[in-house]
Formats: structure tokens, sequence, C-alpha cells
């Protein structure tokens, strides 16, 4: 039996993505299973819709190829899943930041990709406006992938499958920068993650109910979180001081704008997944959910751009701290960690 995940009218696409239940997960191949971009119910309509990056099965595949393929990077060591790592929820386990050609360490920590077709700006600092155009930054950065677009494009031209994959997903087999980013964002733009213990007892599926923790830690969170975790994305896309330090030595969002009031700010994490997402912050600093609790209670810094939120810390007792890292895990959505159609090989 085939379960069909809820569409939004207001997409164009018409065809749902089907699940089957029916066959284990592995058993499934990408061909029978059609491609298309979904809004879960318990979300608002999305910033990216697709107008003008027609998705289908040959794109997505595609994307996925090229997001997986070292042989991109510099060196030939580096692929975008080796910093985004879908058993880490699409970010990189247990490095404080992201680890690039030549073992070179970014300054940052690597935000984890979920449900970005509903960002408007990317990265810590949201220095990049465009879904698109977001690939370019690791493309480009030298600890990262440490090449240049035009390298990738005579790469992909004299090298099979390519050519192929790009004229059926495109109709041509002319490859050119457009295209690439357009492929890679035809399989980035669907990793949605809306199946948590969170979600369905959100729209009332299965029964699924809260446990008392659950409940408590749920109602704690409204109260003392979720001013900057908004749901249902678990942010509010907007840059702000933490506390961490009292002088940060990451610019943060000013690096983008140049304005002082930004400096230090970043952007608001997603909680989704998060217990899969370690170690946590801009910096990677904090390796545990109590060490990120444990600071909100009682190491905030008094900054000089500290948000408002924040002059007074969050103070926790030991139950409440317990009670919302129960809360925190209904957040993990085990159909989108384990989903192959996500995955590599």
């Amino acid at each position: 039996m085939l379960r069909k995940i809820a569409v939004f009218a207001m997409l164009a696409l018409s065809i749902a993505l089907m699940y089957a239940c029916s066959k284990n997960e592995d058993e499934v191949s990408q061909q029978e299973t059609k491609i298309a971009f979904t809004v879960p119910s318990n979300f608002p309509a999305p910033a990216y819709n697709f107008e003008d990056n027609k998705l289908s099965n040959a794109g997505f595949a595609l994307g996925k190829k090229l997001f997986y393929d070292a042989r991109l990077s510099a060196d030939k060591s580096v692929s975008c899943g080796s910093c985004h790592q879908q058993f880490a929820a699409f970010t990189q386990l247990d490095h404080k930041v992201s680890h690039g050609v030549n073992n070179c360490q970014g300054k940052r920590n690597t935000p984890p990709l979920v449900n970005l077709a509903w960002q408007k700006a990317f990265f810590w600092d949201g220095g990049v406006k465009n879904i698109e155009t977001s690939p370019l930054n690791a493309i480009t950065d030298a600890c990262e992938m440490g090449t240049d677009i035009q390298t990738i494009v005579a790469f992909l031209k004299a090298t099979a499958p390519y050519p192929d994959m790009f004229k059926q997903a495109f109709g041509s087999t002319e490859i050119n920068s457009q295209l690439i980013l357009k492929s890679i964002t035809q399989f980035t733009a669907i990793l949605v993650s809306a199946n948590s213990k969170y979600d369905q007892v959100m729209r009332k599926e299965n029964g699924a109910v809260f446990t008392a923790s659950e409940q408590a830690g749920y109602t704690l969170f409204k109260e003392k979180c979720s001013s900057c975790h908004a749901e249902p994305f678990f942010t509010d896309f907007s840059y702000r001081s933490n506390g961490l330090d009292l002088l940060s030595a990451d610019e943060g969002r000013s690096h983008i704008t140049s304005l002082q009031a930004d400096f230090g700010k970043f952007r608001v994490p997603t909680l989704r997944n998060i217990e899969y997402t370690s170690p946590y912050m801009h910096d990677g600093r904090f390796y545990s959910l109590d060490e990120v609790l444990n600071h909100y209670d009682s190491g905030v810094k008094a900054a000089e751009n500290l948000d408002a939120s924040l002059k007074s810390g969050i103070p926790l007792n030991s139950a409440q701290k317990e009670q919302i890292k129960a809360f925190l895990k209904t957040l993990t959505d085990h159909e989108f960690i384990k989903n192959t159609l996500f995955s590599e090989s």
C-alpha cells in the first residue's frame, strides 16, 4: 500500500512523492518513485517552488550524483556530501568546523541541509540569497572544495555519464554553470524533513501523542525558546547574538552588512533533527544538548550585541532541562535520516 505525502493545493506540481510501504525501503528504486516537491500540511508556502527549474527524476538523479561526487573538488577528496552527511541530518558529525580539501579546516560549523526551500538566505551570516547559487560558496572556498565552476564544467563535459545525464535532465548535452546549480538544487530542495513525532502530533496522525515529559518540555519550550526557534521550522531565520563570548572572534553577520550592530550575530539555527546534528553553535563548541542548555541557563556572556531576550539568560532547573531535551528529541525525523532516496548509493 502506498502512502501519499500531503501537498498544498497552491503548488504547481501535481504529482506527490510516493513512499512505498509494502516494500523494504532498500527495494524501492528511484525509478519507481516519482520525484516531486511536497509541502507538509503543517508548513507554510515555500520561498522556492521550482517554477524556473522544472523538477524531474532525471534532474534529481543528476543533482544527487553531483552532490556526492568528490572528483569535483580540487584534490578529488571532498564532495558536498562529505560535509553534509545524511546520517547526521546532512551536517558533519563530530566536526566543530567544516573540513575541506587538503585537510583544511574552515571557521564555522557545517549547517544541516533541511527544508531549504523555505529559506530566503543561507549560511550562518545570510551571505547568499538564492538556494541555487549557494553551492558556489563551497565550490570556491579554499577550505572546502577549493576549485571553480568552470573547472567543474570542463570536467563534467569530458566525463561519462555526465553528458548523457544532462541531456536526460535538460534535453541537451550542453553543460554550464546554471544547469549544474539547478540540478544540485533539484536534490537539495527536496530534502524536506517533516515527519518527526512532533509533526505527527501536530497533524494528529497515527494516534501520536507526547509523553508527559515531552509535553512538559513542549510547554517550557514555547515559554522560553520559541521567540527565536519558531515553529514549524524551529528557527525564525533571524540573526542574533546568544552571548557565547564577550567579544566574538567571528564577526558574523556584520561581514555581510558592514553594520557594527550585526557584529557577532549569527542565524538562529533550526532545531529539527538536533539529536543528530552535534556539535552545536556556529563554531561547534558544544558537543551535547546538556552543554547547550547549561549555556543558556548560566553561561550567557553580556556581549555588546547580546539579544535582548537573553539579558537574564534562560533559567532552568535540572528537571526542566530533562523535559526540554525530551521534547527536542521529538524533532528527530528518522524517516528523513534513513530515506535511501537521499543516500549516495
